[in-house]
């Protein structure tokens, strides 16, 4: 009998062959000047396709400078980018086995530096950042407008290099986090105020990218549920964004927390019991009730029937892994073969290396 996991599904008009996905992850590889994507991510990609994944997500490509947010990141910030962005997607698909490839697209926000952005961060408030100590200065509603434009072109630029989707990042307190976060976002107009305000940004991104990529190209989210801080964003207002969004023409939804103040992020070290798997399934699962559209859940899931049973009981539609793939691309097809029933991955964190991810266990 076969396993719900190796059972298709779809997102949107796209059909996954299983219920695997690579959650995006930052790899330190591309150039660090200008994003510009380089062969080791090629070479990254084609391993992970390899391994059957169903779907696999880039790490966080900026849309423009101002929000990197990372030595070495992916950009998506202009046309000359589109070259070695089809490479990576053309890497993906003529070494899958069936998966797919969608771009994160990203904005750092107030969570980065000026020697990284290139000038005084930007945030929906000028709410200070304790951790990269750093006050940014709050958006005018005319650069909010310029905010969705970046979104709306970079998601252009991906559907022109050949990905298959994009996935908005609004988690982890990057830009489109902190407009929809109460903590970050303190504004008294259109933009801030009410769950409905705080999430505007994305739904007017979301029609700009249905009226430029057309209404059947795939438009998921990675968003928080919660902040994982006083005053941050709570489950309940996430839900109500999440049936805007649903209702603006998003197509599958990844739940995740936290942010760079909160002291938890969203990958915590430590390897957990097999009940303690799935740290934030339990927020997916109270989202996907009263939602329609696929529902992806993570955190911390290394095991096998921990994953099925996710998925049976109905709690997720799909997986998403990140740090088991850094120390085993091949995970799925092992999985799928029963040659493991569990990854190696210690969840030490140390893979995560600004000269390029590779897991320290080899």
């Amino acid at each position: 009998m076969t396993s719900c996991l190796f059972t298709s599904i779809n997102i949107g008009r796209l059909r996954l062959i299983n219920r695997f996905v690579r959650s995006a992850t930052h790899d330190y590889l591309a150039d660090d000047q200008q994003g510009f994507i380089r062969p080791a991510q090629l070479e990254l990609y084609r391993h992970l396709a390899e391994g059957e994944i169903g779907l696999i997500i880039t790490g966080h490509a900026y849309v423009h400078p101002s929000g990197k947010a990372s030595p070495r990141q992916i950009a998506v910030d202009d046309d000359r980018k589109i070259p070695g962005l089809a490479r990576l997607a053309e890497a993906v698909h003529q070494s899958s086995r069936g998966s797919l490839v969608f771009m994160q697209i990203s904005h750092a926000g107030r969570q980065t530096s000026p020697a990284l952005c290139g000038q005084q961060p930007l945030a929906p408030s000028a709410v200070y950042d304790p951790v990269s100590r750093v006050l940014p200065r709050e958006l005018t509603v005319e650069e909010i407008y310029q905010v969705i434009e970046w979104f709306v072109k970079a998601a252009g630029r991906a559907r022109q290099a050949g990905f298959d989707g994009v996935q908005l990042h609004a988690g982890h307190g990057y830009l489109l986090s902190s407009f929809i976060s109460p903590h970050t976002n303190r504004r008294l107009d259109d933009w801030g105020g009410s769950s409905e305000n705080r999430s505007r940004i994305i739904r007017e991104i979301i029609a700009g990218i249905r009226q430029t990529c057309g209404p059947e190209f795939p438009l998921i989210i990675k968003m928080n549920a919660t902040d994982h801080l006083p005053g941050g964003l709570t489950l309940e207002e996430a839900a109500n964004i999440a049936i805007s969004l649903e209702q603006a023409g998003l197509q599958a939804i990844e739940i995740s927390g936290g942010m760079n103040e909160a002291g938890l992020g969203s990958v915590w070290p430590g390897l957990r019991a097999e009940e303690e798997e799935g740290y934030f399934v339990p927020l997916a699962a109270s989202i996907k009730k009263i939602l329609k559209i696929p529902v992806i859940g993570l955190g911390g899931i290394r095991t096998y029937r921990v994953a099925e049973k996710l998925v049976a009981s109905g709690q997720v539609d799909l997986i998403s892994m990140s740090r088991p793939f850094i120390n085993h691309p091949g995970l799925v097809k092992d999985f799928r073969t029963r040659h493991l029933e569990k990854s190696p991955c210690l969840s030490c964190n140390k893979c995560f290396n600004p000269r390029g991810i590779s897991c320290r266990q080899k």
